[in-house]
């Protein structure tokens, strides 16, 4: 992906309004937004003097919003450098991944539990929207969001308040890599025959097969994506 140091050239923002959420949440929002969205990507540097001019807020507010982004793993403050958009290393990727491995297989367990039958179906229908969606376009960001509607049923239905705010935190740090791996040629297709696999079992109940299709689909999606990260590495 190419990137730009100048911060105006990567992302243009308007000012923060003055009603709605307090001035630090919209901020801290559109930061993190612009970060999930690739439009401020790994590595950017992220100048509190650019982002005050930007945003029409006050240092104590970018210094707040950005110490915020930091505790949730987008953004990572380097002594006499400043801050910048998380670019996770191979070790820290790889952690990564086996975590969200271990937490998906134990939200799709609880959805299993707990989910209507209008859930399943649902989570059925967001993989046959993935499908289409990989057939009709190579746009990663599309796809990323045709792909986020799948644990937009499974997270809420597993009914699980703590599970969710776990995958969201993980998810968020491993948005990069995600669409790193779905950048791969042939492997959304990959991913739509994964899903369907597991919301074939969840509709079958079967909670062990199901945990267990999610979490290999985890770890397929972990070598696509670290490969390409130690290739990155090797040419660094």
């Amino acid at each position: 992906m190419t990137q730009t140091n100048s911060l105006s050239e990567a992302w243009v923002a308007e000012p923060m309004g003055r009603v709605a959420a307090p001035i630090r949440e919209q901020v801290i929002a559109a930061l993190r937004q612009a970060i999930l969205d690739f439009q401020l990507k790994p590595g950017q540097r992220l100048v509190e003097r650019e982002l005050i001019e930007q945003l029409g807020v006050s240092r104590t507010t970018i210094r707040e919003a950005l110490r915020e982004l930091a505790s949730e793993g987008l953004v990572t403050v380097v002594p006499q450098r400043g801050a910048m958009v998380s670019a996770p290393s191979l070790d820290e990727a790889m952690d990564l991944y086996e975590i969200r491995a271990a937490l998906e297989s134990l939200v799709v367990k609880h959805f299993v539990e707990r989910a209507s039958d209008d859930e399943v179906r649902a989570l059925a229908a967001t993989v046959e929207e993935l499908a289409q969606v990989s057939e009709t376009t190579d746009d990663v960001r599309a796809i990323l969001a045709a792909k986020d509607k799948f644990y937009g049923v499974l997270i809420p239905g597993a009914r699980s308040a703590a599970l969710q705010q776990l995958i969201d935190g993980i998810r968020a740090r491993v948005q990069m890599l995600r669409a790193t791996s779905l950048s791969n040629p042939g492997r959304p297709v990959e991913v739509v025959a994964e899903l369907r696999a597991v919301a074939e079992a969840i509709a079958r109940r079967d909670a062990d097969s199901a945990s267990e299709l999610c979490a290999a689909h985890v770890r397929k999606a972990a070598m696509t994506a670290l490969h390409a990260l130690q290739e990155t590495d090797a040419d660094e």
